[in-house]
């Protein structure tokens, strides 16, 4: 059987750690995290599963960090994993019967994500989507961004079918505000430095509009009833803000912005 490194980036994650720990039992043969400086009880339950924890003193960036965790995986794969995410039972299956094989075809897995906002898990719209987690370590690296770093691995990539990566991203709806302001701001931020262009503010307006339809109607967030729409909304508003933010930084360079 291959054998597989867990890998967890967090910082004050001790209201939601544990599960993602427990759910690591018995298919991680090594679990590795990288603390940017909690100040709670998060390292404590983090040493109740693995010794093999480094505490930074800074947070240079999603990608940045999950890198340097990834540079201390001596594992044959490896899964990357948020502290507020955990394996369900068929996942963790899916994932032996992966490791099991004699070879392995793929080069990385997208494993799909089991949403859950206000204790119910949602199975359209945004959580529709199934993120690259599990991949041969040989060869892959993380994209150097602050955030949202992506997995580059060298080879196909498949779709594991059965069982979800949970995910109980929101503590409540400030901190769902939170998270949309700061990602996209760092997002703007991000684009701003690779040059990608805004086209201005009826553009954003438009990518708002066309992120809500993509959300809600194409991936059939509606049948996700009145979560589904929230977040649809909130989709859609982050991805205005986003582009909004870049156009004030086009204009703030070009020494047009005005108070």
């Amino acid at each position: 059987m291959h054998s597989l490194s867990a890998i967890i980036v967090c910082m004050n994650e001790q209201d939601r750690i544990r599960p993602c720990l427990e759910s690591l039992k018995h298919i991680a043969d090594e679990i590795i995290v990288f603390d940017s400086g909690s100040t709670d009880d998060t390292i404590a339950i983090v040493r109740e599963h693995t010794d093999k924890v480094w505490v930074t003193e800074d947070w240079p960036g999603d990608g940045f960090q999950k890198q340097r965790a990834l540079d201390k995986a001596t594992c044959d794969w490896v899964l990357i994993i948020d502290a507020d995410e955990w394996l369900d039972a068929d996942m963790k299956a899916s994932i032996r019967t992966i490791l099991s094989r004699p070879q392995i075809e793929e080069a990385a897995f997208k494993l799909p994500w089991g949403n859950v906002i206000l204790g119910k898990q949602l199975k359209h719209g945004r959580s529709a989507r199934a993120p690259k987690r599990l991949f041969r370590r040989e060869g892959a690296h993380i994209t150097p961004v602050v955030v949202h770093g992506h997995i580059v691995t060298d080879g196909k990539t498949g779709t594991i079918r059965k069982g979800y990566l949970m995910h109980n991203s929101l503590r409540g709806f400030d901190h769902l505000l939170e998270k949309n302001r700061s990602y996209a701001w760092e997002t703007s931020r991000k684009y701003f430095a690779q040059k990608t262009r805004s086209y201005g503010i009826p553009f954003s307006i438009v990518r708002a509009v066309w992120t809500f339809f993509l959300i809600y109607v194409l991936r059939l967030g509606f049948l996700d009833g009145q979560r589904g729409l929230m977040m649809a909304v909130m989709f859609a508003q982050a991805s205005f803000n986003k582009y909004a933010g870049l156009w004030y930084l086009e204009q703030s360079r070009d020494g047009k912005a005005t108070r």
